[in-house]
């Protein structure tokens, strides 16, 4: 049976899907008192952290079931989209299946941990120094599904942006 070069992105779906759940999982079996627990020292820790909301935990103070149904639902029509999108589209280059394979994985990822949690556990805090005050700021705490949503949607906006420059057929010859 032979797939079709598309079709072979998906294994880097699957592979951010298992870190991803990996990743929780290990989180979630820590102790309490093991948070927070620094990675480098005064720049990032593992924390533990459930984000019922998106991203940046909007909406996460309106945590009633039917907010969590829309936010699923939500979620399983942008991965029907994504997924149709990988193996439906023909044009695109490496750089946006990659991308959308990353944003596949990080949404699949997401959405299975509000089906199982009601919420999503996050787990990496970095601080952010603003120089030269020395202020120290904690960026939003995320997880392995994030940082491959937003690598995975850097790709494809490189490729839109830069990478469609393929070249035609002229029906003029």
């Amino acid at each position: 049976m032979k797939f079709s070069a598309r079709l072979r992105w998906l294994w880097l779906t699957l592979g951010i899907v298992f870190l991803d759940r990996a990743s929780k999982a290990w989180i979630e079996s820590r102790p309490e008192d093991y948070f927070p627990h620094p990675i480098i020292t005064n720049t990032v820790n593992l924390v533990y952290s459930r984000n019922p909301g998106i991203a940046f935990s909007f909406l996460a103070g309106y945590s009633s079931s039917a907010v969590r149904v829309l936010l699923i639902a939500g979620a399983l029509i942008i991965i029907g989209f994504i997924a149709w999108l990988l193996v439906a589209s023909r044009s695109a280059g490496a750089l946006q299946a990659a991308g959308l394979a990353l944003l596949l994985g990080g949404a699949t990822g997401n959405v299975t941990d509000r089906i199982l949690h009601g919420a999503v556990t996050d787990f990496l805090e970095v601080w952010l120094r603003f120089m030269p005050w020395r202020i120290f700021h904690p960026w939003p705490a995320f997880n392995v599904a994030d940082s491959a949503v937003t690598i995975g949607a850097v790709f494809v906006v490189l490729e839109v942006l830069f990478g469609g420059q393929h070249p035609r057929s002229s029906a003029k010859k």
